[in-house]
C-alpha cells in the first residue's frame, strides 16, 4: 500500500525535530488529519509566524516579540544581576519561579568540544562585554560536564564580580527546563559563590 505523499513529507518533517522518532512523529501527522480544518490553519499559521514575530533581545539574547525583550526594558528589573542561561528556554523556567528579579544573558549553548562548539560559537564575549557593570553574574548553567566546564571558562573570563552558581539543588545531569518551580526558587535561593 502507498501511503499519500503529504502525509509522508509531513512525517518526515516531524521526525527531523528534537526526540521525536518515526512512530512519534507517524502519530502526530495522523493525530493532524483528523483535526478540524479550522484548529489545523491555526497550527499552520502558529508555525508560520514562529520566526516572522519573534526577534533576539541585543542585550540579553533572549527570544522576544521586540528589542530589546520586556525583561531587559522592565525600569523594576535589577541590572547589577545577571542571571546567565544555556537556552531562553531556562529564562522561561527560572521566571516561574518568581523567584529572581535580576536580568538574564543567553549563551545559545555551552562549551562542548566533542561537537566543535568553542567560546567563540556561543555568546560569552557578549555576556563579557556587558557584565563589567553587574555587581553580580549568576551561572544557571545545567550541571552537567559541559554546563560544569562553560561555568568554569567563564568564572576565569570575569575579573571584579561576584560570580554565584546556582545551589545544587538541581539533579547532576538534569535540564533547568524541566525541575519544578520550588526546585528552581530554592536554588536560587542558595546559590553560593563559584
Amino acid at each position: 500500500m502507498r501511503v499519500a505523499r503529504a502525509i509522508t513529507n509531513l512525517i518526515e518533517s516531524f521526525e527531523r525535530l528534537p526526540a521525536i522518532g518515526p512512530k512519534t512523529a507517524a502519530r502526530l501527522t495522523y493525530y493532524l488529519l483528523h483535526v478540524p480544518q479550522s484548529e489545523l490553519d491555526k497550527f499552520g499559521e502558529a508555525v508560520l509566524s514562529l520566526k516572522r514575530n519573534t526577534k533576539e533581545c541585543s542585550i540579553c539574547h533572549n527570544i522576544s516579540e521586540m528589542d530589546p525583550c520586556n525583561i531587559c526594558a522592565d525600569v523594576g528589573r535589577d541590572k547589577d544581576a545577571i542571571c546567565v542561561v544555556e537556552q531562553p528556554l531556562d529564562v522561561l523556567a527560572i521566571e516561574r519561579g518568581n523567584g529572581y528579579k535580576g536580568v538574564y544573558h543567553v549563551l545559545h549553548g555551552v562549551i562542548d568540544p566533542l561537537h566543535n562548539i568553542g567560546p567563540d560559537e556561543i555568546k560569552i564575549a557578549e555576556l563579557l562585554g556587558r557584565a563589567g557593570g553587574a555587581k553580580e553574574v549568576i551561572l544557571a548553567l545545567n550541571p552537567n560536564m559541559e554546563g560544569e566546564a562553560t561555568c568554569l571558562y567563564i568564572k576565569r573570563q570575569l575579573k571584579g564580580v561576584k560570580v554565584t552558581r546556582l545551589a545544587h539543588g538541581l539533579p547532576i545531569g538534569g535540564d533547568i527546563e524541566y525541575a519544578d518551580d520550588r526546585t528552581l526558587t530554592h536554588a536560587m535561593e542558595g546559590r553560593r559563590e563559584y
